[in-house]
């Protein structure tokens, strides 16, 4: 399972619409959170709320709008949540498959749906998971930063305390390139002091190349082959993946 959570504090304002990078993101198997962060007392604006809410609506994912001190919390939440929506996405497909175009979890009998629930909620667990956080970096996000680090930091613990195998990376926008790179797939930030220390932090906001980057890095550079990883060497088994042939519920519904 992948994922990117974006985190902003404004509308993007340079470079393609978010929108349509959050799209082709999906397309490709990579669920887009999105967190608005935005001061105590104060909002983040009708055009930046909306641009929120439709980039994580085109890339399959949430959106929230917190102040600094929720932002761990929020992070975490999204990252659970969408994980059990990637599993119950493909168990209702494959509902469909077996049992007719009209089929849903919740029209299985008690005896069918318990044991299918109990499968989803052990994959929830055991299912590796990779999430890139994409974090503005522009100059209005400054007094932001240390929530950001410390959200990292905390949702990295939050992995680690799954059964399966949990990588995070971390990059940032805007920079030398569309986004940045800060920390590389990784189990353990322990070595990376500051995060963001030192940034050259700009105006702009390129929202949308910074996300084609981040689904780029993802798909490609954030394949188990290309971490050193092969897919029989993750604990728990490779990462999630869509079922073929009997599928996944061949073991509950017969």
């Amino acid at each position: 399972m992948k994922q990117i959570v974006l985190i902003t504090d404004g509308c993007s304002n340079e470079g393609i619409s978010p929108v349509v990078a959050a799209a082709h993101a999906v397309r490709q198997g990579i669920v887009v959170n999105v967190i608005g962060i935005v001061d105590d007392g104060t909002d983040m604006g009708e055009r930046g709320a909306s641009e929120i809410a439709e980039i994580a609506k085109a890339g399959g994912g949430m959106s929230r709008i917190v102040s600094s001190r929720a932002l761990a919390e929020t992070v975490q939440m999204m990252t659970r949540k969408t994980v059990v929506e990637t599993i119950r996405q493909t168990v209702q497909q494959e509902l469909r498959q077996l049992m007719g175009p009209t089929a849903a979890l919740e029209s299985l009998s008690p005896e069918r749906r318990g044991p299918v629930v109990r499968m989803i909620d052990e994959l929830s667990e055991t299912g590796s998971l990779r999430v890139a956080l994409l974090i503005d970096t522009s100059a209005s996000m400054r007094p932001k930063l240390r929530a950001v680090e410390e959200a990292c930091r905390d949702l990295l613990a939050s992995l680690r305390a799954r059964k399966g195998t949990s990588e995070m990376s971390v990059l940032h926008f805007p920079g030398n390139t569309e986004a940045d790179l800060l920390a590389d797939w990784t189990s353990d930030l322990a070595k990376k002091d500051e995060l963001f220390y030192k940034l050259n932090m700009k105006g702009t906001t390129p929202t949308g190349p910074a996300l084609m980057k981040a689904l780029r890095y993802v798909a490609e550079a954030g394949s188990s082959r290309h971490a050193g990883i092969r897919d029989d060497e993750w604990e728990g088994g490779p990462p999630f993946r869509a079922s073929s042939g009997d599928g996944i519920l061949s073991d509950y519904i017969v």
